[in-house]
């Protein structure tokens, strides 16, 4: 009977969780200065420590993992991104908010390993930017997935953490019910706002009182008072200096968190941004070019922005920029101005901050994510490779495995979700 209350007792005991220790490393945590020597203590899927060699306690029962002569970062997180093939809102109306991107996504798509093999953990997936506002985005974490619930970060009573995509310019510009100009496109986002302010205050006061029925319920209204009050993020596409300050106009007028999405002409308005605290998410393009409201485009203008003390984001639009290469855009940011310290930041901790998930995310800090690159060299040299990708502490991307380094390098193949390993047969 003493027997089996203990063996009862033993399995309603918690499980140790392992510990895995990555020693030697250069670590950049991106939340403090360069360690030469680092040690990173992970536990289960979070990080329990870092630091530099003999400062950081080891546990005895350890697995200890030598990455001598490697450089270890943060995982990568992209603002901006269109993997997986997700889609939002349709043709019927210019403004969509109860479209979700993730009802499109396929999760086995190519697309999130490539994303893995570039160092990519964390993913803004957007809908497009032919609308004023395309539908909801999707805040992914890059685990391999069977189901799209698998890619979800979620937060206080299961909320699916993502944002609001919005855009202005000539993409959003057509026939009718598309607005004709700008300031239609103006016009009929500020209607739509003041109805959701509408909705939220009918709302507000029915909960007050509870008296009568409730109001209808309207999936867009909600996710547009959600960005009211501050918990979705805007995720605004704007190029031109004239576009950028509307969305600027736009956040003041209704308190919006906004980061403003690329930013083409952002260093003609840099102190307007700058003055209004708004972050932005832009390119680092090796070969500029597309439409003509980007025409004056400037590889400066990570510089200038940082300069102003904008925080300053690095994304992709994969793609434009394959996700596979995204850890170049850092050496780019640096050759164009940007300090290294800057440049690292804004593929990650920026990034991050510009989600709401800088509490999970972002830098390699006690208590967050296990999400970590393992990379052959400096992060600011366009010929470092990621060797290994972590998220939550599992491995994702391992260059050493043929399967897995087709999606790094390209080629017959690595287009294929099923068995990308068939090109490399006979050691082609």
């Amino acid at each position: 009977m003493l027997f089996a209350l203990a063996a009862g007792l033993c399995l309603l005991a918690p499980q140790t969780e392992p510990v895995t220790v990555y020693e030697n490393a250069v670590i950049y945590p991106v939340s403090g200065p360069k360690i030469e020597r680092g040690v990173l203590v992970i536990r289960g899927n979070k990080i329990e420590s870092v630091g530099a060699a003999g400062a950081v306690t080891i546990p005895a029962d350890a697995k200890r993992v030598d990455l001598n002569g490697k450089v270890l970062i943060p995982g990568l997180v992209d603002t901006h991104s269109h993997v997986g093939g997700g889609d939002g809102a349709d043709e019927s109306s210019p403004i969509q908010p109860d479209a979700k991107v993730w009802e499109g996504i396929d999760v086995q798509n190519p697309d999130f390993i490539r994303a893995a093999a570039g160092g990519l953990t964390t993913i803004n997936i957007m809908p497009g930017s032919g609308h004023l506002m395309s539908g909801q985005t999707l805040y992914a974490k890059n685990r391999k997935a069977r189901t799209v619930e698998d890619l979800f970060i979620l937060g206080e009573n299961g909320w699916i953490y993502g944002g609001l995509k919005m855009a202005n310019g000539t993409n959003p510009i057509g026939t009718p019910p598309f607005p004709g100009t700008r300031s239609k496109s103006a016009a009929l986002i500020r209607q739509k706002f003041q109805e959701a302010k509408d909705y939220q205050k009918k709302w507000k006061d029915w909960e007050a009182k509870k008296e009568g029925e409730s109001p209808d319920r309207d999936p867009g209204l909600d996710a547009m008072v959600e960005a009211l009050e501050g918990k979705r993020i805007v995720q605004h596409h704007t190029h031109r200096a004239d576009d950028i300050l509307a969305v600027l106009r736009l956040k003041q007028e209704f308190g919006l968190k906004v980061v403003l999405q690329h930013v083409s002409e952002g260093i003609l308005v840099a102190d307007e941004i700058a003055k209004t605290n708004t972050p932005c998410s832009i390119i680092v393009l090796d070969a500029p070019g597309g439409k003509l409201e980007a025409v004056n485009y400037s590889s400066e203008t990570g510089r200038v922005l940082e300069r102003q003390g904008v925080n300053v984001a690095i994304h992709t639009d994969d793609g434009i920029t394959e996700s596979r290469l995204f850890l170049r855009s850092a050496a780019y940011a640096v050759r164009g101005g940007m300090t290294e310290s800057g440049a690292l930041r804004a593929l990650t901790l920026s990034g991050a901050e510009m989600l709401g998930l800088e509490k999970r995310v972002g830098s390699l800090e006690p208590g967050k994510d296990a999400d970590f690159v393992v990379l052959s060299g400096s992060p600011f040299a366009t010929r470092t490779r990621v060797l290994q990708t972590f998220v939550e502490g599992a491995l994702r991307f391992d260059f050493n495995d043929p399967k897995m380094r087709v999606y790094a390098v390209g080629g017959p193949g690595a287009g294929h979700a099923v068995e990308p390993y068939l090109c490399c047969k006979g050691g082609n």
